[in-house]
Parts: structure tokens; C-alpha cells; sequence
């Protein structure tokens, strides 16, 4: 029983350690995840859709694994404290939201085009 609990910590340790080379990568593509989502906003320029672009930015991100969900977390973040405005707040929400796993869907304003 002893034998079979010490494989069972080992091999779980030796998994999680085998991860650790993919966390940069998935923090680049989460980071250009954001990105791709901040030129779609402005290239939609559509009325009431920055919750949108921001859950779907945060959703994207996130979905690469946990480096990715960092980057997202991260870039949120810097966002937030960076640049003050009203709607800060109802931003973040969305960011956590789409971080979450939850449908940015949650948030598309209506008429927006399909391409986004």
C-alpha cells in the first residue's frame, strides 16, 4: 500500500514538472489572444461592445492553460490601474467572466457582425 501511494506521488510530481516548459508559450498566445480581441474592438468600432471583446479576449487566453489565463489575468490588470474610466469596473467583470470559462457571448451586443 505504501509502494502503491509513493508511485502515485511520484508520478503526479513528475507529471506537473513535465508541464512547466508549455507555460511560456501559453502566456505568448494568451497575450496575443488579448491583442487579437483589442483590434477586433477597434476594428468593429460597435456601440456597447467592449465587455464583449474583453470577455472574448480574457475567454481565449485563458482556454490555452494556465499560462495563458496568467497573461490574461496580468494584462487585465495593468489595463484596470493604467488607463481610469467609468466603466473600469464592468470591464473587469468581464474580464473574469471570459477568464472563468463563461460564454463572452454573455456580452455581445446585438447586430453585431458574425466575423467577430
Amino acid at each position: 500500500m505504501k509502494l502503491l501511494l509513493a508511485v502515485l506521488v511520484l508520478v503526479l510530481v513528475v507529471e506537473t514538472q513535465a508541464q512547466w516548459h508549455q507555460y511560456p508559450g501559453q502566456a505568448i498566445d494568451g497575450a496575443k489572444d488579448m491583442f487579437l480581441a483589442y483590434q477586433d474592438m477597434r476594428e468593429a468600432n460597435w456601440k456597447n461592445s467592449d465587455k464583449y471583446f474583453h470577455a472574448r479576449g480574457n475567454y481565449d487566453a485563458a482556454s490555452r492553460g494556465p499560462g495563458g489565463r496568467w497573461a490574461a489575468e496580468v494584462i487585465s490588470y495593468f489595463i484596470l490601474n493604467l488607463v481610469k474610466y467609468s466603466d473600469a469596473e464592468a470591464d473587469q467583470e468581464a474580464n473574469r467572466w471570459g477568464r472563468n470559462s463563461g460564454d463572452p457571448n454573455r456580452y455581445r451586443p446585438k447586430g453585431l457582425p458574425e466575423k467577430y
